[in-house]
């Protein structure tokens, strides 16, 4: 199997469906956690088929599905394919897949010299390091319960930012989510970086990032 393109797989994914920080990913609302649960058993009985198992998260109100090839690091046609497969089973039980609400957050840590604090936060927080070209320097949980963080070079001048948050949205919900927080007194400090990311600021200047997959390598 071959990695797919992000427009590669904006493009085939089914309705609901969103691709988030190298991952594909819905939310399917359910009626009670009965009919959750008989979702995932669904779910698994096909992922069992496939050979391909996703991560499912099982709520009272709904399950999110995370679809990704880790052999390939990313997603890949027999992707797609499953959440056709786990879309066509949510449709025989009355449900529908959204992209509703959907976000991924990482952290990141600007810092003049990361090779110092990196090992406290890999083990304060019992994480494991990736690192390569493709990821640069990463802290990961092995369990995928806490979020990624990262390590990015800056300057040492004061007053800096230090740690900043990244939310992965759908391109279309981004706008929407730039108003609201301006309306609750954020402001927009760049855009140059557009579509590929918005820097925004809260009103004592803490900055997060709004990002998406467009515009990226």
């Amino acid at each position: 199997m071959t990695r797919l393109t992000a427009q590669q797989i904006t493009e085939a994914a089914p309705e609901g469906w969103s691709y988030l920080l190298d991952a594909l990913v819905t939310r399917i609302a359910t009626k009670d956690f009965g009919s959750g649960l008989a979702l995932v058993d669904a779910i698994g009985s096909a992922a069992e088929a496939a050979n391909h198992h996703p991560d499912l998260d099982l709520r009272y109100g709904h399950v999110e599905v995370r679809l990704r090839s880790h052999d390939e690091g990313g997603v890949t046609d027999r992707d797609v394919m499953l959440a056709r497969t786990i879309t066509a089973l949510a449709a025989e039980a009355g449900l529908s897949p959204s992209r509703a609400g959907l976000s991924r957050i990482e952290l990141g840590l600007d810092t003049p010299a990361f090779e110092t604090v990196l090992p406290f936060w890999q083990v304060a927080l019992g994480m494991t390091r990736a690192e390569g070209p493709d990821v640069g320097d990463e802290l990961r949980d092995p369990a995928g319960q806490l979020p990624t963080i990262w390590f990015q070079r800056s300057g040492d001048e004061e007053p800096r930012q230090r740690w900043h948050a990244d939310l992965w949205l759908h391109p279309d919900d981004v706008q929407p989510r730039i108003d609201a927080a301006l309306a609750a007194g954020g402001t927009l400090v760049s855009d140059a970086e557009a579509p590929s990311f918005w820097v925004l600021a809260d009103p004592e200047g803490n900055r997060m990032c709004l990002c998406t997959w467009q515009e990226r390598s």
